[in-house]
């Protein structure tokens, strides 16, 4: 049975059982009773384990192949018909080649499978920011995933309707998991996503980095809107308002931890709280008062786990606690219950380890095993979240008032700065860089640029992104949201960070919003406007935070700023002509400024 009558949606879905041949099609409703059947069927074939249900209430666990761990770059492709408008930082391949490479692949790839036909809602039902999917799998562990990450259902048709053709149709096949084969292919132009022989969420989740990034980076340079790799959250002051914020950061540098933040003390006591509206990502709209709104298009969290624990991220894991699913963290075998490195310091004597393998917890990472593997992740509902916002379903959105860029700089950049303009701010996000993690396959701990923290989720060319990004600045005129840069990562001659991160980051919230309601003033520099002495509060963490490491922590090294000026103009060369002119103009600007 098919849960439409859309003629668009089911000769693709034709189609698609036409290639891949399941024994059998089931259409995902998202009723309670079909959701249960699946995990039913998921757990009696061992795809799934469930885990104590006492003190994990609706909780699985499932592992991955020990080949097919995180999300594969040099196997994620956007293929559209011209080259260039890949860009550089996109692997390319022309659509008539991919799909000559990967329909025989595709061809029969579901003999003797289930195919799900799974139809979601990235977006509150409703919304005018929400867009809808198909994404056929033949992987429970997908359906169940979903569930959790979108609006999935019968309930995205609504949005669709009997005649729309503005669904991204997506095909999934884990195939032999065989990482040789493995592909994650954007196709913008068709508004389709293929994927085959992964089952790791990354690549197989077709809603998450794929649609919510790729895609729809794509869709918003066209329709004129903005899909970013943005957190959203709320803070609420004493006197009630609440000011959105959103912010961009490569993977490892606080994101989620600052999604979620739970202020100190001082703070809590004057009445600020902060709301999350989203982890990962920002799909961004002019709103008819001419500000910018942001929707959170999914509906559930991916994070990792290790290092969440009740200190660096309480409501983070508060959110696992129930109908959660787990992936490739360890077992405690004495209770059936999770465990990951950071989660506390006492790995169990008696585990499961990532792979699947019984150990003794203490002894086997004593010799530098890990449980659970570095990029182990839970999917929760974002209903769980202790501080979920009470605007997370609301259709039109939220008001943004800044924009937050980030990366982990252990010298260069200051705590917190503003940028003069929107331009200026734009040039700041091209920017942003890292010292790179295991969120991504590939080497740790090197310097890599990552613009807007979009590097590896822009569906065309980043010249081009960034001309939209200045478009979007006309269009807003003086309403834009104000844009900052933050680094909570600054480090002394030691290597030891000097700023307390974690909640301590309210304070520079505090002074953003201040900023942003213009009832502060700053400090002008070469690089931006930064913080007067004593404009950002200390109170409570004085012994830490002394007038001197405060100046350490908002110093400008005009030779390091300089240095910093170089390795942009070698960077922006590989955009050639598709560089925006105001972008270069602004680095001209900062080096005029530094050698004043």
């Amino acid at each position: 049975m098919s849960l439409t009558k859309n003629p668009n949606v089911l000769k693709w879905v034709e189609e698609m059982t036409a290639l891949t041949k399941p024994d059998k099609v089931v259409w995902i409703d998202g009723s309670k009773e079909q959701i249960e059947a699946l995990k039913a069927e998921a757990i009696s074939t061992g795809e799934m384990i469930e885990l104590n249900q006492e003190k994990l209430p609706g909780c699985l666990y499932h592992r991955t192949l020990p080949n097919d761990v995180a999300r594969v770059e040099d196997r994620t492709f956007i293929c559209c018909k011209n080259k260039e408008d890949a860009g550089p930082t996109n692997n390319w391949m022309d659509p008539d080649e991919m799909k000559a490479m990967l329909t025989p692949m595709y061809d029969g790839v579901m003999k003797g499978r289930t195919m799900y036909v799974i139809p979601y809602s990235m977006g509150p039902i409703g919304s005018p920011l929400a867009k809808v999917g198909v994404e056929v799998t033949d992987s429970i562990y997908v359906v169940l995933n979903m569930n959790i990450m979108t609006r999935m259902g019968s309930q995205a048709f609504e949005n669709l309707g009997d005649t729309s053709n503005d669904f991204v149709r997506g095909l999934h096949s884990k195939a032999d998991v065989d990482p040789e084969k493995r592909y994650i292919v954007q196709f913008p132009e068709d508004n389709a996503i293929w994927s085959i022989n992964s089952a790791y969420g990354g690549n197989v989740l077709l809603g998450k980095k794929c649609f919510a990034l790729r895609i729809a980076s794509y869709q918003g340079k066209n329709e004129g809107w903005m899909a970013e790799h943005m957190l959203i959250l709320g803070v609420k002051k004493p006197n009630g308002e609440v000011k959105y914020i959103t912010a961009a950061f490569p993977s490892a540098c606080g994101k989620t931890n600052l999604a979620m933040l739970i202020p100190p003390e001082g703070y809590k006591k004057d009445g600020y709280e902060v709301f999350t509206v989203g982890d990962d990502i920002a799909w961004m709209k002019q709103g008819d008062d001419g500000r910018l709104y942001a929707i959170n298009p999914e509906n559930g969290f991916f994070g990792v786990a290790p290092g969440t624990n009740s200190k660096s991220n309480h409501n983070a894991l508060e959110s696992t606690m129930k109908d959660t699913i787990f992936t490739n963290v360890a077992i405690n075998n004495d209770d059936n219950t999770v465990w990951w490195e950071g989660l506390d310091k006492n790995p169990p004597e008696n585990a499961t380890e990532w792979k699947g393998e019984k150990v003794n917890g203490k002894e086997y990472t004593a010799a530098g095993n890990k449980l659970a593997h570095p990029n182990s992740r839970f999917t929760a509902p974002a209903k769980n979240c202790p501080c979920i916002s009470p605007e997370f379903d609301n259709p039109k959105g939220v008001p943004v008032s800044a924009i937050i860029f980030g990366g982990r700089r252990a010298a260069t950049t200051p705590l917190v700065y503003q940028s003069f303009d929107w331009t200026h701010g734009t040039y700041i996000g091209s920017a942003v860089s890292s010292e790179t993690t295991a969120a991504a396959t590939g080497a740790v701990g090197v310097l890599r640029h990552d613009p807007m923290a979009m590097k590896p989720f822009c569906g065309y060319h980043m010249g081009d992104y960034w001309a939209h990004w200045l478009e979007m600045g006309e269009k807003l005129g003086d309403k834009a949201p104000k844009i900052f840069n933050v680094n909570w990562f600054k480090q002394d001659e030691n290597g030891n960070f000097i700023w307390p991160g974690f909640g301590d980051n309210m304070r520079v919230l505090d002074w953003i919003i201040k900023r942003c309601e213009g009832t502060i003033d700053a400090d002008e520099t070469a690089i931006g406007y930064l913080p007067k002495k004593g404009d950002i509060n200390v109170e409570g963490i004085e012994d830490e935070v002394t007038p001197e490491v405060m100046d350490k922590l908002l110093a400008v090294d005009k030779d390091l700023w300089k240095k910093e000026v170089g390795e942009m103009r070698e960077f922006y060369k590989q955009f050639g002509d598709k560089l925006p002119k105001a972008l270069s103009n602004e680095l001209d600007k900062l080096e005029e400024r530094l050698n004043k």
